[in-house]
């Protein structure tokens, strides 16, 4: 039996990858609410309950390059109308692991469970908890097949202060020691790119989460 996409996450989070062989491996959704592609370095992972047979069948019929198929927009395209999902964009992936002690910012826990930022973040994650500073929001969660997620909000007035960077540090400090912490960040959004990296998390991929209506 093959690998799940938690045992494949979690060897990645650690720095051990699928061959970069040019194939693409397809596994079970790790729960109703998440399946997608995550593309590796030469090979990409599908994680769906639909039949593997036409997840190969429809990445063989594209005329692309096959490194690229499982991100191809004509894949992507036929597998949201085959599961009847939405998404919002591709992302590239990155990975750090946890630090040790209490974070350097000063953070205030949100508990209040009806908070606008902490229901959109319980549409996509569990155990979800939401911290605010003075300019910015951290949010850490399990995301997809159980991994630790953050995701970060910084006011437009307080940018280019080192905010993002020290909300993405202390997303570090917060996750259960020895785990590795994940985040997405939209290949546009240079300036999340940017936070995320300084606060060091490496790239290993790119997303593309199907959503659940």
């Amino acid at each position: 039996m093959g690998q799940t996409l938690a045992e494949i996450l979690e060897a990645a989070g650690r720095g051990r990858f699928p061959p970069p062989d040019g194939t693409t491996t397809v596994v079970p959704q790790p729960s109703r609410r998440d399946a997608g592609v995550i593309a590796f370095t030469a090979h990409s992972v599908v994680f769906t309950d639909e039949d593997p047979r036409w997840v190969r069948t429809t990445l063989a019929a594209l005329d692309c390059d096959e490194l690229a198929a499982a991100m191809n927009p004509r894949f992507l395209g036929a597998f949201l109308d085959r599961t009847g999902r939405s998404t919002d964009t591709i992302d590239l992936l990155t990975v750090a692991t946890a630090l040790p002690g209490e974070p350097a910012l000063e953070l205030r826990e949100i508990a209040d469970p009806d908070h606008p930022r902490v229901m959109r973040a319980r549409k996509r994650r569990d155990d979800v908890r939401v911290w605010a500073t003075d300019g910015g929001v951290l949010v850490l969660g399990r995301g997809v097949a159980g991994r630790w997620e953050a995701a970060i909000e910084v006011d437009e007035g307080v940018r280019h202060r080192g905010l993002g960077r020290a909300l993405a540090t202390a997303a570090r400090h917060l996750v259960p020691a020895g785990e590795p912490v994940w985040s997405q960040q939209a290949a546009g959004n240079a300036r999340s790119v940017r936070a995320f990296q300084a606060a060091g998390f490496r790239p290993v991929g790119a997303e593309a989460l199907l959503i659940a209506s």
